[in-house]
């Protein structure tokens, strides 16, 4: 990759990395060190990595940077101890985004990552198994126990309008 390509790299994937990484853990100055210690880590394979797998590589880095800075914070916890009944959401509330955004934060860090890249950034199973390192069938396994869960935690469309 070039200097060139590696600086349109940064021009077209940046504010999605950001946003993608900020959605995962509301954090913008982690969110931002995230990103730039991945654009680090390309600068520094930049011989190796072509540019046609530079937003691969960019996603793939910063989804197991936030993992690594995570962990390292001690910020995991289980959903398997929560009853989405104890966070269900049943009064009339206007703003479904507001809900939506509540209820993904609710999500395991696993199962919002996928949902996030599969629903907010629109990769393929495959490039989101590519990215996070698991199965596909796991992917699409977090992304059905997600959406589930969401399904469950917002109700029906007619009590959040």
């Amino acid at each position: 990759m070039t200097t060139g390509e590696y600086n349109e790299s940064v021009n077209l994937y940046a504010d999605n990395i950001y946003r993608f990484i900020l959605k995962n853990i509301k954090d913008q100055d982690k969110a931002k060190d995230i990103v730039q210690d991945t654009y680090e880590k390309l600068w520094l394979r930049v011989e190796t990595v072509s540019y046609e797998k530079a937003r691969s590589y960019l996603f793939t880095t910063a989804y197991h940077t936030m993992i690594d800075m995570l962990r390292r914070d001690a910020k995991q916890s289980s959903m398997e101890s929560v009853s989405p009944s104890e966070y269900s959401h049943s009064e009339q509330y206007s703003d479904l985004h507001e809900v939506l955004n509540q209820a993904i934060q609710l999500l395991p860090e696993a199962q919002r990552s996928v949902i996030m890249l599969r629903d907010y950034e629109g990769y393929s199973y495959e490039e989101i198994a590519e990215i996070t390192g698991l199965s596909i069938s796991q992917v699409k396994v977090y992304i059905f126990r997600g959406r589930i869960f969401l399904k469950e935690y917002i109700g029906k469309v007619e009590t959040v309008l």
